[in-house]
């Protein structure tokens, strides 16, 4: 009887192979899936739509853009040195004066009613020094009479002295004679030096009245004089040549001391006034330069005056041209300015745009190598100026970023550029 044979199976069968090569397909996708394929998010954007700027390495400055008015190199403003109405305007606003040419006329009655009290004043205390010195040389005429009475007086009594001296020695007259004789000749001596120190004392108080009143008549003269010249104030006069391009006065207006009538503009040459915020305050200094643009050509300006006062966020500065300024400028014009306030410096740049809002200057979206698509990147940048940013960190020269709004990508990571 024959043995049956025990048949074994085949592990390579059809049905395992088909299992195995499933697995490992699965296997190999899941491999894939998980490090070959790119899991980003990305977002279709056409290429017309956006801003596309280059890093670039130059020179860097850091300025600021200006509003500048050109006003003449000096201005002269006329003011009213003394208040008065307006009686006659011989200069209309517009004309080209000469220094010392009349503007204007003002009267002031009560100008002129001073004057005329003063000057009365005046007449009566000359008319009381001319008074006080007559009195004076009357004065001392009466006392040179009663002086030389005195003399006369005391050279008989000295002699009847003498006289009966000798002869009471002689014992020819009584003593009680002599006695009175010489009781008389003492007492006009005594009257003589008393009379002398009278006459002093009254000259000197006289002398002194007359000093005062002499004063007195020279300080009301130089006030007289001195409201005369206001006087002359009333006509108000070019102070130097120039035009006069302001002039509010109008006939029969009246105008107070001190009020600002007009002004004249020198026209040798002009500056350019600008208004910045105070921000920069702390930063700007005189001789910092500054340029702007004006019919094709290029001017330099340099800052020659700060004004410290900030109104409303925003102080003052006065610029001057380096060179020869452009032939047709003109007062009140305006230029726009370009005002440095560092030097120059070589450095990696970056055009600004709108992306700088969304981003801070933190990350960009950077163009890879096949301009396809744009990545994003963390980056830092530095200064800045209205045209461009300083790179410091990020980027190299020649990189291409988009530099426009990111207002409308959302968060994604890629942007892929569509024609």
């Amino acid at each position: 009887m024959g043995m049956d044979r025990k048949i074994e199976k085949k592990w390579w069968s059809r049905r395992r192979i088909i299992q195995l090569s499933s697995i490992t397909i699965f296997l190999i996708f899941i491999f894939y899936l998980l490090f070959f394929t790119d899991a980003s998010s990305r977002l279709n954007v056409s290429s017309e739509r956006i801003t596309i700027s280059e890093v670039f390495k130059g020179p860097f400055q850091v300025y600021i853009p200006l509003s500048g008015t050109v006003l003449p190199i000096k201005t002269v403003y006329l003011d009213a040195i003394e208040g008065g109405r307006v009686e006659k305007v011989v200069r209309e606003a517009g004309n080209y004066v000469n220094k010392g040419d009349t503007i204007l006329y003002l009267t002031n009655t009560n100008l002129l009613m001073n004057i005329m009290n003063r000057e009365a004043e005046l007449f009566e205390q000359r008319n009381n020094l001319r008074g006080s010195r007559l009195a004076m040389e009357r004065n001392s005429l009466t006392l040179e009479a009663e002086l030389a009475e005195l003399d006369y007086e005391i050279s008989v009594a000295e002699r009847k002295f003498n006289r009966n001296k000798t002869l009471l020695e002689r014992e020819l007259i009584p003593k009680e004679e002599f006695e009175d004789s010489r009781d008389k000749y003492e007492y006009l001596i005594k009257e003589r030096e008393l009379t002398t120190k009278t006459q002093y004392q009254d000259s000197i108080f006289r002398s002194q009245q007359i000093h005062m009143l002499e004063q007195s008549v020279e300080r009301i003269q130089t006030n007289l004089e001195f409201v005369r010249q206001n006087l002359e104030n009333l006509v108000l006069r070019a102070p130097v040549s120039g035009q006069l391009t302001s002039l509010d006065a109008d006939i029969g207006q009246s105008k107070r001391e001190g009020e600002r009538l007009g002004q004249i503009d020198i026209l040798d040459g002009f500056k350019v006034r600008a208004e910045i915020d105070e921000y920069y305050i702390a930063r700007l200094e005189v001789g910092l330069p500054g340029d702007f643009d004006l019919t094709g050509s290029t001017y330099q300006l340099k800052v020659t005056k700060i004004y410290p006062e900030v109104r409303d966020g925003r102080f003052a500065v006065d610029m001057e041209f380096v060179g020869t300024p452009p032939e047709d400028i003109r007062r009140g014009q305006t230029v726009h300015i370009r005002l440095a306030l560092g030097d120059l410096s070589e450095c990696l740049q970056l055009p600004r745009g709108g992306f700088y809002q969304n981003t801070g200057g933190n990350w960009a979206y950077v163009i890879d190598e096949s301009g396809d698509i744009a990545v994003k990147r963390e980056i830092r940048l530095g200064r800045m100026n209205p045209k461009v940013f300083e790179v410091l960190e990020g980027l190299n020269a020649g990189e291409k970023v988009i530099t426009s709004s990111y207002d409308n990508f959302g968060d994604v990571d890629k942007i892929v550029l569509k024609e």
